[in-house]
């Protein structure tokens, strides 16, 4: 996707990501708007979700600039924790909790004035509300899912960020998942996500993980 740096909400400029002593990708650059998304894509290795992590800042870059508005990340990390979602493979569910307690301790990390009434709305949107007392431990695996993506919906943020986000859910809740995509670019907001399911995101962009494949190791690099 390209966009200018005037149409560009949320942009990344000649990143490079090293794990160890493994370069996974440099030189990587794309540009989102309000209201866009975008696709990682790229075979097993080639960095999806460590993309998704460095932008999260839950990953350090080894170069290159990420941006929100213009303003570097760097300059208000905890700004930028505040207004995205991040969605990993795990689901992160406490197992002695019931699942209305798991969501409201989720949102409320997220944004503490949220209330009863959008952790009740959040939970029927994903179809958890007959199952809001029961412990986590006794759910399904498409179940967790469900209740993990509850998070999106159950406190606003502007960036999600969604790895393999349709693992585990049924053709029902995937569907129920794209619903809740097109809302939220409808409001301007960002996706970006890795799947290997071929979810319906109208006019998204598509970044190809593996061009960006590093022409040089670790050892070459620091040469």
């Amino acid at each position: 996707m390209t966009q200018s740096a005037a149409e560009a909400l949320f942009r990344a400029d000649d990143l490079t990501c090293r794990r160890g002593e493994r370069l996974v990708f440099q030189g990587l650059t794309f540009a989102v708007p309000a209201g866009g998304a975008l696709f990682l894509l790229g075979p097993n290795g080639s960095g999806k979700s460590s993309l998704l992590r460095l932008l999260a800042g839950l990953l350090k870059q080894l170069t290159g600039t990420v941006t929100w508005a213009g303003e570097p990340l760097s300059s208000d990390r905890e700004a930028h924790a505040g207004r995205l979602h991040y969605l990993g493979h795990q689901d992160s569910l406490k197992n002695v909790l019931t699942v209305r307690e798991n969501l409201l301790f989720w949102a409320r990390l997220h944004d503490p004035a949220v209330g009863d009434a959008k952790i009740d709305a959040a939970l029927a949107a994903l179809s958890l509300a007959p199952l809001a007392s029961l412990p986590a431990k006794l759910l399904s695996a498409g179940q967790r899912r469900r209740l993990a993506l509850s998070r999106l919906l159950a406190a606003e943020a502007p960036l999600w960020l969604l790895d393999e986000p349709s693992v585990g859910l049924d053709i029902a809740s995937v569907a129920r998942l794209e619903e809740m995509i097109a809302a939220h670019r409808a409001g301007g907001g960002i996706v970006i996500l890795s799947t290997h399911v071929d979810l319906k995101v109208p006019d998204a962009g598509q970044l190809f993980l593996d061009q960006f494949a590093p022409a040089v190791s670790t050892q070459e690099l620091w040469a």
